[in-house]
Parts: structure tokens; sequence; C-alpha cells
């Protein structure tokens, strides 16, 4: 189960204009189960995305990055889960090069204006005639108000569902977006998320769009680790359908920083789901780090514990091991980083002063804290201004148990 996650309400997902969406049980991995989603979009939508940065990156991958620099634009999206389509070679692009031009087929458009997707198995062939096959029933039953649904369609492992909407007010202007995103392993991005949408009704010009997704990406999908492996299929898109009254032209509009902050919100909202859904987990861990010389050493170090297998265990099994963490921070890559004047924290418990053990601190306080269900882990380093955060989960027997039978 989650950790502290509530399961997404369905009359909770506003609809947003401009954008319907449409499933399919086409049997791909598994019958009788929501694997093939359609979106189509606006002909007033603009569309940007960010990628997995693994050089194996799958076959959708690379259509869609085409698609999207072919300058024509995007009109709608299909996503398939229960086989990545990664490792797939030339068939494998074929396979996402003709979803394309059957969702195409079927909406009116150039395959050009599809955007593919998939997630599930890496390695395997892409069972491409049982998505043909499915397409028409997605496209079927497009409505505005499908987003649980979309939700349930491209899980793999995932636990539950993960959705969120919002409505801010812009400039007089109200903004309704809606998100959807997926994943609970294989869970580094190096870009974004395993899968992660979100569209919103106003009107934003294409590099303003650009900007926007990767800003919302570095503070959102790009802070999270579950186990530390990046995907080869890892997707973030923003959809601004056009269909709203806000118009947002350039990054140095007025309402630029709001609608900013908004969308970055909701994606923020979105990743953490992924890491409360993480494969085993049974703990949500923050991991700030503070007073370092930029964000990029805040972040190496936060990440370095966050990724480590033996602080993440210590977690799971509520063991105040914390001298796991000193060495992570110490093999972070920060070479010359001072460990005489760092101090490390359990929320409220200041277990390490300037690099050593609090005199004051006692195993029982930090095992009051490890045996939360939400812990914050706070390095200060004593040597600059700036911070960074990432969040993270702890790994349980039951992370190797889901991935040991993942292909069963």
């Amino acid at each position: 189960m989650a950790v502290n996650s509530p399961l997404p309400v369905a009359a909770d997902l506003k609809p947003v204009n401009g954008i319907e969406l449409g499933f399919a049980e086409a049997g791909i991995k598994k019958p009788n189960r929501k694997d093939v989603l359609v979106m189509k979009l606006a002909d007033s939508a603009t569309v940007a995305g960010v990628f997995t940065k693994n050089r194996f990156c799958a076959a959708p991958v690379q259509v869609s990055q085409a698609n999207l620099k072919s300058g024509k634009p995007i009109r709608a999206l299909v996503v398939n889960t229960g086989n990545a389509n990664a490792g797939t070679g030339e068939p494998g692009l074929a396979n996402a090069q003709r979803t394309c031009a059957e969702v195409a087929k079927l909406l009116g458009l150039d395959a050009q204006q599809v955007l593919p997707f998939s997630t599930g198995v890496i390695l395997e062939p892409l069972p491409v005639e049982k998505i043909v096959a499915g397409l028409p029933a997605a496209v079927a039953n497009l409505k505005a108000d499908n987003w649980f649904n979309a939700a349930e369609a491209i899980m793999t492992t995932d636990t539950q569902p993960k959705a969120a909407s919002n409505t801010v007010t812009i400039g007089g202007h109200q903004v309704t977006m809606t998100g959807i995103s997926k994943g609970a392993g294989m869970i580094r991005p190096n870009m974004a998320t395993m899968l992660g949408y979100v569209a919103f009704d106003a009107k934003v010009a294409q590099p303003v769009l650009d900007e926007l997704v990767r800003h919302a990406a570095d503070r959102s999908f790009n802070c999270i680790t579950i186990d530390g492996d990046t995907s080869t299929n890892d997707s973030f898109i923003l959809m601004a359908t056009g269909a709203g009254a806000l118009e947002v032209n350039s990054t140095d509009s007025p309402h630029y920083p709001a609608l900013r902050d908004a969308v970055t919100g909701l994606s923020l909202n979105l990743a953490q789901q992924i890491i409360r859904d993480g494969e085993g987990a049974t703990k949500f861990i923050t991991v700030a780090v503070e007073e370092g010389r930029d964000e990029e050493e805040c972040r190496k170090i936060a990440y370095s514990i966050a990724h480590s297998p033996l602080v993440k265990t210590a977690f799971f099994a509520s063991d105040p091991n914390l001298g796991r963490i000193l060495a992570a921070i110490g093999y972070a890559g920060v070479d010359d980083l001072d460990t005489t004047k760092l101090d490390l924290y359990l929320d409220d418990v200041l277990v390490a002063k300037a690099g050593g053990r609090n005199p004051a601190y006692q195993e029982e306080d930090g095992q009051r804290v490890m045996k939360k269900a939400e812990i914050l882990v706070r390095v200060k380093l004593g040597r600059g201004n700036a911070s960074g955060t990432v969040w993270t989960c702890d790994l349980s027997h039951d992370y190797v148990s889901i991935n040991a039978d993942y292909r069963s």
C-alpha cells in the first residue's frame, strides 16, 4: 500500500477543456485490464516534453522526440502498458511508428502529430497487433472526464493510480490543470519520471512551454529516486490546450511565474505519489541538504544518501545505524567537503555535530524517528547558502520479491 497517499477520487479530477482521453483493454500482457490510452488535443494546443537520458532509450521515446522536432503540431498521444518496446531495434521503431500511423488514421491526423509512449518489460517485441486492435475502442470512448481511467491505463507495478488536479486564478483568468503519472520501480529519473502527463487550459507559446517543462521536471520528477535505476522509457509531457482565457507568450509575461509555480506544484504532487507508491515502500523519506555552495552539490549529496541500499534498508528496519548516512555523504563526490562543519539531523534530532556524533544524541531518539512513516533527513554543510531536496523511500523485502517476479 502507498505511504500516506490516498487513492485519487475520480470526481475530484477536473476535466481540462481541449483534451479528451479514452482507454481500451487490449490484452497486451494480461487480459481484462486497461492497457491502452489515447489522448486527443484541441487544434489550439501546444505540447512539450523531456525524456530519459538512458542511451538505450526506447523506440517510442525516439519517435516522440523526432515528432516533437518535426514542427508539426502534436494533436494526440498514445500510451501502452505491459511492454516497454525498448531494446527492440529497428522492428521496435517500426512498431512505434505504426502505432502513430494507426492513431492518426482514426483521428484524421498526420502520423507525426502523434506521440507514442510505452511502459513495461524491456527487450520484448511489442505486440503491435493487439494495440492496433484496441485503438478503435480507445478512440470511441474519448471523454474529457476520463482522467481516473487514464491513470489506471498506464499502471504497471503501481499499487494504485496516480493523479491530481488544481484550479488557480492567474491575471483574473481561471486555469484548470490535471495530471497523471505512473511508476513504482526503476525510478531514478535523469529527466522526469517513468511516465507523467500534465494538461492545463491556458494558451502558451511553444518556447515558453519548452522552458516550463524543463523547470517543472527539474523541481519535481528530477528530485525523486526509488532504486537508482534510470528507465529506458522516462517521459514527462506538458500540454497547454489553449482552450482557456489565459495567454502567456513570453517568460517575461507577468503571468508566467504564477503559471510556472502552479504547474511545478502539481508535477511535484505527482512525483511524490510515485515515491509513496514505491515497490515495497513502507516509508516516505525527504532528504534535504542545506548550506551548500551550489544546488548541484546539494543534490549530489542528497542523491547519494537516497540511493544508498544500506541507508534505505536501515530505514526499513527502523535501525538507527546512522553512520551509513555519513558514509554516503562522504562518497558523494564533493571532493573538497569539510566534514568538520557538517551537522546531521533526523527530523528534530541532532545526530551528528561538526562532523562527529552529537554528545547529547541518544539512540532511542533516532529510533523514535525511524519508526515513523514519514522522515526528514536534514544535512547542513556549513559552506554556503544553496540547498537541494530529494524524495525517496525505504528498501524492503517486498522490493526484491516484486522485481524477482516482474515478468511472471
